[in-house]
This record gives structure tokens, sequence and C-alpha cells, in this order.
């Protein structure tokens, strides 16, 4: 592994954590009172314009698809609180 592709896999370790602590802590206090509906709403939608550019490059960058499919999990997971927590 190249120190650029341990480098692109360490970043996105790193942001994929980026929603995990609002994820535990609305999960935790069963509560998303809040939290922005309209920021993970747009955030979903960054999450798969990201994978699909991913997707379309040649050869298909799977870090980048990877993170954001994570990512567009936590966020789809603080919309579905944002409606059962409110």
């Amino acid at each position: 592994m190249s120190f650029i592709d341990f480098l692109g896999a360490a970043a996105g370790i790193v942001t994929t954590l980026t929603f995990l602590p609002q994820v535990i802590k609305t999960w935790k206090d069963k509560s998303a009172k809040d939290v922005s509906l309209m920021m993970f709403v747009i955030a979903v939608v960054n999450e798969i314009m990201w994978i699909v550019w991913a997707a379309l490059l040649d050869p298909i960058n799977w870090t980048i698809i990877w993170t954001n499919a994570v990512l567009m999990a936590m966020a789809l997971t603080m919309i579905f609180f944002k409606f059962r927590y409110k």
C-alpha cells in the first residue's frame, strides 16, 4: 500500500467518525429535538453525489465509496431518529 493509499484510507476512517458522536448521543438521549433535519438531508444528497462520482472514475475509487456509504448510513439513521424521537 502506498503512502497516498494509506493517507486516503486513514482520512476515510476519520471522516466516517464525524457523525458518530451525534448518532450515539441521539440514540442514548432518545431525543433529536435540537438536531437539524435539513443538515442530514443535505448530507445524504452529498454522500450520494460522492458515491456516484467515485463509481464513475476509472478505476473506481472504493475508499470514497465506502467512506460516503458509511456517512450516508449515519445521516439516514439521524433522519430516522429525528422522526422517531420527535
